[in-house]
């Protein structure tokens, strides 16, 4: 087993900003154990991979930076498509977007200012286009069962409790909008009466099953007005209905969750949770989910919702664009963060440089040693500033320089409201009048400059608290994860690839020593270490000195890593420092034509596609590759240990513009 540095890299490497395998969200993470990363291990340590939502929006790099044009798919439903899209819509626009961007990125990350340095395998480096199309990466879910989660199966169980598909067709759309202005109470009526014209009592039936399936929370009666029949709705029981479906219309013999499996492309899990809570008219919070999957794919996973026919759920297909439900079924519970597997992806790497031997051993290396566990570079944010350094402040319990770090300006890819905001921020000091400047105030600048109005400027710890509980803790999981990233390179660079005495190993969940005489038991992907915190223990060897020193730089004392305040007390967690992906297979295909797919997703199987032909010889060859991952791994990594290649949005933007002229 060899390791090696990382080198410089070819100016033709392509466009590479991907998906990354799903992790518990940090309120999660509070009650875990303190397993992280182990193959197929249960209630594991999750840290989110995500930043905390800013203000800003940096385009995805594969939208900015392609070498082709971007594949554009509308998933959002109709009355949202007239959304900002992040890519470019007129091709002439595409160099001076990229130089653009590329310029902007200057003072953005790289893998070095993160600790990601080291390599685990000898092969050579070639190029490639991550992302040409979305459906060049697809990401699976693999559940509890170790089953993997596919969308093969549109049929809707047999329930003689439903109503008739009549429901969706019987009321108007007028009549709809009053009803849903009713159920939200967005007007000051009380009730709203449907006349029943050609009135029946199957008509009648129908409607009022309309009415309570498709809008939870109201209650129906029959009137005599004048000789004419009416439906009369109104509120069953406050404002509480609309949370909590009513009761009394659910079969007791049929499992009160509605499990179905979720396609979709383009949109985060939590996007497309709220589209699908407008369209059914509920709250977010009956949906529930094992693990959340990134924007800018094609992923397929399994959701559970209260108390929701397959029968409606099923209309959503004929709503929505570019998701689609099914393998519809009903349980008894809901799903839980952290209870799947991990993730199976299928991407593809477009217009390969490397030779048939040069992807070979790049993919046989992948199989039988894997790649370093390193933290992705989506986990430290884009921008100047860091996510790392205020997760650092956060625990040095140094406010000032919090509220100074999240406001201040700085060089980078920012909207420009944002850039304003933080210009009078710097100016004036005064957070009324830069949250004036902000149309969006839910991103974490926003809520900051809300708190500060409100606490004052004497008590930036409240301020700072009125962002999301997650949000606040992924600024402090971002530290943990630049000291592991470092810490694991020098791991790496002083002992390599063997495992040797001083060396932490799991048992069940607790940490142990590997001894003199029991090294030769182990190999490196039995090897775990610390995120820093009050209840890990450290490697017996010189990497225990360099954790100390590096926190000891950092001013903080990893002897006692409680927090005044609680939520900000860190108790830490293993991690394997090498993860073998599962299931890996590869081919190298050729192809002429940039715009055509180069395999099926489950939308076409379902649609009856044949699978790509591909020729013995063509234009441009493509590296497919199949891989599973365990929770809170990034594939990005995987990637990187592939192509030998600096994954950084920074560094693949100025690649690629370079590449466009």
């Amino acid at each position: 087993m060899e390791m090696t540095e990382m080198t410089g890299v070819s100016l033709k490497r392509g466009s590479l900003a991907v998906e990354d395998n799903d992790s518990l969200t940090p309120a999660e993470e509070a009650k875990r154990q303190k397993v992280s990363e182990g193959w197929l291990t249960k209630g594991q340590d999750g840290i989110d991979n995500n930043s905390p939502p800013s203000c800003e929006n940096v385009p995805g790099l594969p939208e900015v930076v392609s070498a082709g044009k971007r594949e554009k798919h509308s998933i959002a439903p109709q009355e949202e498509e007239g959304e900002e899209e992040d890519g470019l819509s007129e091709e002439g626009e595409e160099e001076g977007e990229a130089e653009s961007f590329a310029d902007m990125m200057k003072h953005g990350l790289t893998e070095l200012d993160v600790g990601i340095t080291k390599f685990v395998s000898s092969h050579q480096g070639f190029s490639g286009i991550l992302k040409e199309r979305y459906s060049d990466f697809v990401v699976h879910e693999i559940g509890k069962d170790g089953r993997i989660s596919h969308l093969d199966d549109l049929s809707i169980p047999v329930d003689e409790e439903d109503p008739s598909e009549d429901v969706f067709t019987v009321l108007t759309a007028e009549e709809k909008q009053r009803l849903e202005e009713l159920q939200l109470f967005k007007n000051k009526e009380t009730s709203v009466a449907i006349e029943v014209v050609e009135d029946t009592k199957e008509k009648r039936t129908v409607i009022h099953q309309a009415i309570k399936s498709l809008f939870p929370g109201l209650e129906t009666k029959t009137e005599d007005r004048e000789g004419k029949k009416y439906i009369v709705a109104y509120h069953a029981a406050g404002k509480k209905a609309l949370a909590n479906p009513r009761k009394h219309s659910w079969p007791k013999s049929r499992g009160s969750y509605c499990h179905f499996v979720l396609y979709k492309e383009n949109k985060d899990t939590m996007d497309a949770i709220n589209v699908l809570s407008k369209y059914l008219r509920v709250k977010p919070n009956i949906f529930s989910y094992m693990g959340t999957k990134d924007k800018r794919a094609i992923t397929v996973q399994e959701i559970a919702v209260l108390k929701i026919t397959a029968q409606r759920l099923a209309h959503l297909n004929k709503c929505l664009m570019n998701f689609k439900l099914g393998n519809f079924s009903y349980q008894k519970n809901p799903l839980k963060l952290g209870e799947l597997q991990g993730n199976h992806f299928t991407v593809v790497l477009r217009n390969i440089t490397g030779t048939d031997d040069q992807v070979e051993q790049a993919m046989n290396s992948l199989k039988e040693i894997g790649f370093i566990n390193y933290y992705g570079m989506q986990r430290f944010g884009t921008t100047a500033v860091p996510t790392y350094q205020v997760g650092r402040a956060i625990l040095q319990n140094s406010w000032a320089e919090v509220m100074d770090l999240i406001l201040k300006p700085r060089s980078g890819a920012e909207k420009g409201y944002l850039v304003k905001c933080r210009e009078e921020w710097a100016k004036t000091k005064d957070p009324a009048a830069a949250l004036r400047k902000l149309p969006v105030k839910r991103c974490v600048e926003g809520q900051l400059l809300r708190g500060l109005s409100k606490y004052g400027m004497k008590n930036i710890v409240s301020a700072f608290g009125i962002i999301p509980r997650n949000n606040r803790l992924m600024y402090i999981h971002s530290y943990q994860s630049y000291v592991w990233n470092n810490m694991v390179s020098k791991r790496i660079e002083e002992y390599g690839l063997t495992p040797v005495p001083g060396d932490l190993v799991l048992k069940g969940a607790t940490a142990t020593y590997i001894e003199e005489e029991d090294v030769n038991n182990y190999s490196i992907h039995d090897v775990v270490m610390p995120l820093p915190g009050f209840d890990v223990i450290y490697p017996k060897h010189k990497i225990s000195d360099a954790y100390r020193e590096m926190l000891t730089a950092d001013n903080l004392d990893i002897d006692n890593m409680r927090h005044k305040i609680r939520d900000y007390s860190l108790s830490g967690a293993y991690r394997k420092i090498i993860i073998r992906p599962q299931n890996v297979s590869w081919e190298v295909v050729a192809y002429d034509d940039p715009k055509i797919p180069l395999f099926n997703t489950d939308v076409d199987n379902l649609e009856g596609k044949p699978p790509p032909v591909f020729a013995s010889e063509g234009k441009y060859r493509a590296l497919k590759m199949d891989f599973s991952l365990p929770p809170s791994t990034y594939a990005t990594m995987a990637i990187r240990e592939v192509l030998k290649m600096d994954t950084s949005i920074k560094n693949q933007t100025q690649l690629n513009t370079t590449w466009l002229r």
